[in-house]
């Protein structure tokens, strides 16, 4: 049978397939909520992932980061107050053009983020343990096509000195017909 005749509820069965994505995806996204607990009064999700764009990125233009980010330049700046509040992010101007402000993260930032990312780290190396080597293998299989069709970059190595940006592909639909 060709593949794209593939019964229904068969291992290609998109219903079927995203509903084990959208379940793996609660328990990542809880595994995140947890990583965030001990600075949850300071910072949410999403302006941890606009630390994460800053640790990734280094210092960056407003305009630069809501675009990574995909949200309006009027939430990144409210985003950024309230890291700036928390001493988590600060302002300098460009030194190659005076009229440009940067944003960059602070060395209490790039504490958080190396924190929470090593215990988001922890606990997904403690689930993936759990599995036997070959569920292992075709994991990371089926895991990089997933994130290579929708445009995200793999996370680096745990030595690698960059953080994972958790931010948006800015073009999932270029990188999906690719």
């Amino acid at each position: 049978m060709p593949e794209h005749e593939m019964p229904v509820g068969g291992l290609d069965d998109v219903d079927a397939v995203t509903k084990a994505v959208l379940a793996a995806s609660r328990l990542l996204v809880a595994v995140s909520a947890r990583s965030l607990a001990e600075v949850e009064e300071r910072v949410t999700l999403p302006q941890f992932r606009m630390l994460m764009v800053l640790s990734t990125r280094g210092a960056t233009k407003l305009v630069a980061l809501a675009d990574h980010l995909q949200v309006a330049p009027s939430t990144a700046m409210r985003m950024v107050d309230r890291l700036i509040s928390a001493g988590l992010a600060d302002r300098q101007t460009n030194p190659d053009n005076r009229r440009e402000t940067l944003l960059r993260l602070t060395d209490e930032g790039r504490r958080t983020v190396a924190n929470v990312s090593a215990r988001r780290r922890a606990e997904v190396a403690a689930i993936v343990e759990r599995l036997a080597p070959g569920q292992r293998a075709a994991l990371v299989e089926a895991l990089t096509a997933f994130s290579e069709a929708g445009g995200e970059p793999l996370d680096p190595a745990p030595d690698d000195p960059q953080s994972h940006p958790l931010g948006w592909a800015a073009d999932v639909t270029a990188a999906r017909d690719a």
